[in-house]
């Protein structure tokens, strides 16, 4: 089990700070997509977009619980 994070006495909880990171790894995702013109030959952005957000969000948090287990 992944506890609190504390930062400087506040306690961040693990799934929040990896929702953040994940919502700034999939605008930074979204803008190489969008370059690289992958986003042409997806018919539903937003349901692609929000099915990317939580397999970060996932990945993520699996990663950051790996590294917190003994």
């Amino acid at each position: 089990m992944i506890g609190e994070i504390n930062i400087d006495g506040i306690f961040i909880s693990p799934l929040l700070l990896c929702l953040v990171c994940a919502f700034f790894l999939r605008m930074m995702l979204s803008a190489l997509l969008n370059a690289a013109g992958v986003y042409r030959l997806i018919a539903q952005r937003p349901l692609f977009d929000t099915a990317l957000f939580l397999i970060l969000t996932g990945l993520i948090f699996y990663g950051l619980k790996l590294l917190t287990t003994p």
